[in-house]
């Protein structure tokens, strides 16, 4: 059985997020990013279809972070994973610089950069085909 298509390729990488709920905030770390949204390792569960906005940041050599990119998203799914939980975030429609910003932090994901790359950058659809 072959597996269908993503519409927006993966890459594993390795960002600190903030969920920001409408009661708290929620610090976590991405396993892998999309256009269409992200993979990310919490401390505590986060109930599906809370609506949240999500700060993304790159994290680089000597733990330098980049500015927060925040974005609108959604839980779409939540279970328990070791000593946490591990969630699935939609993205929402994207205003037009939100959008431009998000697709300059995946080219930055998606570049070759050898050594100067912030961590893994291999898209996680390759690794599987």
């Amino acid at each position: 059985m072959s597996r269908p298509e993503r519409e927006d390729p993966r890459y594993a990488h390795e960002a600190v997020i903030t969920l920001n709920t409408p009661s708290h905030a929620i610090s976590g770390r991405t396993s892998n990013v999309s256009r269409g949204g992200l993979c990310a390792t919490l401390s505590e569960s986060i109930e599906v279809g809370t609506a949240i906005e999500v700060d993304i940041q790159l994290v680089f050599e000597d733990d330098l972070q980049s500015e927060p990119l925040r974005v609108p998203a959604r839980i779409v799914w939540c279970t328990s994973l070791d000593d946490g939980h591990q969630v699935g975030v939609r993205f929402l429609p994207l205003g037009s610089e939100q959008a431009e910003y998000l697709t300059m932090f995946l080219r930055y994901l998606g570049d070759d950069r050898g050594a100067e790359a912030p961590k893994a950058t291999t898209s996680v659809d390759d690794r599987f085909d």
